[in-house]
């Protein structure tokens, strides 16, 4: 089974650059990391301010090992989150089907 996170980012009027910028820098390393089997962020061209990143870890460790990585708090916590007017998070478990 893998452990699935579907978040989803808003930034304030004005700051989505930041946060585009962001994601590009925190996408590669975050591919990198041990335990991550998917990551990708994308958005809706009519919705700007959204992004939206898709995630699937081997399980909710690793997951929580992204959190604490170098990159996502410097990126995400650092750059990121603080210009953000929203931060939604699900979390699901893969079907084994």
């Amino acid at each position: 089974m893998g452990y699935v996170v579907r978040a989803t980012w808003t930034a304030q009027p004005g700051s989505e650059h930041i946060v585009h910028q962001a994601l590009a820098e925190l996408a590669p390393p975050s591919r990198q990391e041990p335990g991550c089997r998917f990551y990708t962020a994308y958005q809706d061209p009519k919705e700007p301010l959204v992004f939206h990143l898709f995630e699937i870890y081997d399980d909710e460790a690793a997951y929580q090992a992204h959190g604490a990585s170098e990159h996502f708090q410097r990126l995400a916590f650092g750059t990121a989150i603080p210009v953000l007017a929203g931060r939604e998070r699900a979390f699901f478990e893969t079907l084994d089907v």
